[in-house]
């Protein structure tokens, strides 16, 4: 039996969860508001309704995935106090991702990066700078608890750890393969921290 439609009022969710999905394994120029529309049964006006404009749907993805990871952060560091821990749970998070067959939304748009109109790539760097900024963060933390050894400045590094996991999301999925992913950025975090003080 297929399932119960959902009502009228969470369509933009549900058009944004499949644009989501898209981008994430097609890229943000490898589906159309038709593909949309098939897979959801409805018209493309209905589409273009909600979202007037590719654009402004990817905007709007890109905001809600910002969103959602700022609150995974957020849980992260809610839930820990040690910097460690917090790195290897924050590439963990990008892990869980690629566990799914997709890519990071934003990764993904940076590879479209130079079709893609102003507002979205200003979006993108948003949520990069988010991550770099809060990677710089625990990795400060990690610093001062003498619980991290950094080779240069936080900032440095943090921009160093997020374009490898981007890049190895990359090289994994071609190979199909996430222990690859999983492997790379073990090599990356491990030389990052060091053993509890006593």
């Amino acid at each position: 039996m297929p399932p119960t439609s959902p009502p009228p009022s969470s369509t933009p969710q549900r058009i944004l969860d499949v644009a989501e999905r898209l981008v994430q394994t097609q890229g943000f120029n490898g589906f159309s508001y038709a593909d949309i529309a098939s897979e959801l049964h409805v018209t493309k006006a209905s589409l273009h309704y909600h979202f007037a404009t590719k654009a402004a749907l990817g905007t709007e993805l890109i905001a809600r995935y910002h969103d959602t990871f700022q609150r995974a952060l957020d849980g992260i560091d809610a839930d820990e106090r040690d910097a460690r821990r917090k790195l290897r749970r924050y590439v963990d998070l990008y892990a869980g991702v690629l566990r799914k067959d997709r890519l990071c939304l934003c990764g993904m748009l940076a590879s479209d990066f130079a079709t893609l109109p102003r507002p979205m790539k200003d979006a993108v760097r948003r949520f990069f700078d988010l991550n770099e900024r809060w990677v710089a963060r625990v990795l400060e933390e990690g610093r001062k608890a003498r619980t991290v050894r950094l080779g240069g400045a936080a900032a440095e590094v943090a921009r160093t750890l997020v374009a490898a996991l981007e890049g190895a999301m990359l090289v994994a999925r071609s190979y199909g393969d996430v222990s690859r992913f999983e492997a790379a950025l073990e090599r990356l975090v491990t030389p990052l921290v060091t053993r509890q003080r006593s």
